[in-house]
């Protein structure tokens, strides 16, 4: 009787048969995402505690944020789509807020908390579509290709590879050292491991670089399993004092631009996959968009940087997860996970480094649909691209790409092309420039 009671739960929360799938195969699916994404939970409090922030208290932060998107988004909107603190955004959080701008961590949660209310409210008024649709694809691509780059540039300082000089900024560093070893051997793995489409290629190199170093006398070992660290230290730490200067204003609209195109683009990219789409459009998009909304601003008052949709959710539609449940499998292996901070706190940076080189690589290939012959389009993008790691700014390359794209187009005699969201956002890009510097 449970059993059956429990199938009609299930079925009823969801519409399994509706969805021509099964427990079984949900379940399956779940555990295959978790699988592919779950070095989120090693890598974002490697990230982020860098910066003074405490590790452990990032870690629950980091499993609790993913465990409530993915809850809301598998229970609410029955999407197989998971979500938790997203790359990139984690590493502008880290690098650029709390780095080069020297913004305290505390405000900073604060400017994504405060992105993720907007996110929130611009889905209820389906203000996004008209922002979203606005854009041009070229920028939108552009974005992400340039925060690939961003990626690659911290995975090589990391590492190693890359090292300061006074002279021309960067060289290259000791190719001998261990750490940088380890680094190119984890790259290798992930790579050799992904060609043969062995799930997990990401969490295994890096657990297999552990070990070997923890062996070698060059990693110190925790341990597995151990108490949950408390969350105290950075729950409900926001600071909102200061936070709407001209600076930080522009910190929030990143925060929410990003998120923006990010989750639009793996809600439908992996909703196709799934066959899920009608009509070209998605069912249940406002109900999506809550859970990711929902998911930001739960994560800034637990104390992490901004949560989004992952594209590995392709992983489990690709194991057949079709449904909510595959989402809410996510989100119970990543509570499970709470008791494995001792492991975590194990893991290296070198080990962490090659995921983000790995993740460029990924985030890269989208400037393949970039319209490269027409220079109108294709400059803009370029300046997006390069921009950002060479200026060590999200933010920095998302402005020169929407002003040299108003620009370009005004003295090329195609003004009238150019959305008047364009206009808007480089405009406010340009008076923040203007009066406030860089």
């Amino acid at each position: 009787m449970a059993s059956s009671h429990s199938q009609g739960l299930f079925e009823s929360l969801f519409k399994l048969s509706e969805n021509g799938t099964t427990i079984k195969t949900e379940t399956i699916a779940g555990i295959t995402t978790f699988l592919t994404m779950c070095y989120i939970m090693i890598i974002n409090p490697i990230i982020l505690s860098e910066t003074g922030m405490d590790y452990g208290a990032i870690f629950v932060a980091t499993c609790l944020a993913a465990a409530i998107g993915c809850l809301v988004m598998g229970i609410f909107a029955n999407y197989p789509i998971a979500l938790a603190p997203g790359m990139g955004l984690n590493a502008y959080f880290a690098s650029v807020c709390l780095g080069a701008m020297a913004v305290p961590w505390q405000t900073a949660l604060a400017a994504v908390f405060v992105s993720g209310i907007v996110f929130f409210i611009i889905s209820l008024l389906s203000i996004r579509e008209q922002i979203v649709n606005a854009i041009p694809m070229s920028l939108k691509l552009a974005i992400g290709g340039g925060i690939g780059l961003f990626l690659a540039f911290i995975a090589f300082q990391k590492s190693g590879i890359v090292v300061a000089n006074q002279f021309t900024l960067v060289q290259l560093g000791d190719l001998k050292s261990p750490q940088v070893l380890y680094a190119f051997l984890g790259f290798l793995m992930m790579i050799v491991l992904h060609h043969f489409r062995v799930t997990g290629a990401i969490i295994i190199s890096i657990l297999a670089v552990t070990v070997l170093s923890t062996l070698t006398g060059h990693n110190e070992f925790q341990g597995i399993v151990g108490e949950v660290p408390s969350l105290a230290p950075t729950f409900m730490q926001m600071d909102f004092d200061g936070l709407f200067t001209a600076s930080l204003i522009g910190v929030i609209f990143v925060f929410f631009l990003v998120d923006l195109f990010d989750s639009t683009g793996t809600l439908v990219g992996v909703s196709y996959r799934a066959g899920l789409l009608v009509d070209g459009k998605l069912p249940r998009l406002k109900r999506a968009l809550f859970a990711d909304s929902a998911a930001i601003v739960a994560g800034a008052a637990l104390g992490t940087s901004s949560t989004t949709p992952y594209i590995e959710s392709a992983s489990g539609v690709a194991a057949g997860g079709r449904t909510g449940l595959t989402a809410v499998v996510v989100a119970l292996l990543f509570l499970g996970c709470l008791f494995l901070a001792p492991l975590a706190q194990s893991i290296p940076g070198f080990a962490v480094a090659p995921a983000l080189l790995f993740i460029a690589i990924l985030m890269i290939q989208g400037i393949l649909d970039i319209d490269w012959t027409d220079i109108t389009e294709a400059a803009p993008a370029f300046l997006t691209i390069v921009f950002m790691p060479l200026t060590y700014s999200i933010a920095d390359g998302i402005a020169m790409g929407f002003i040299s794209y108003a620009l370009i187009k005004l003295f090329t005699g195609k003004a009238k092309s150019v959305p008047y969201m364009v206009w808007i956002i480089a405009a406010l890009w340009v008076f923040k420039f203007a009066v406030f510097g860089g």
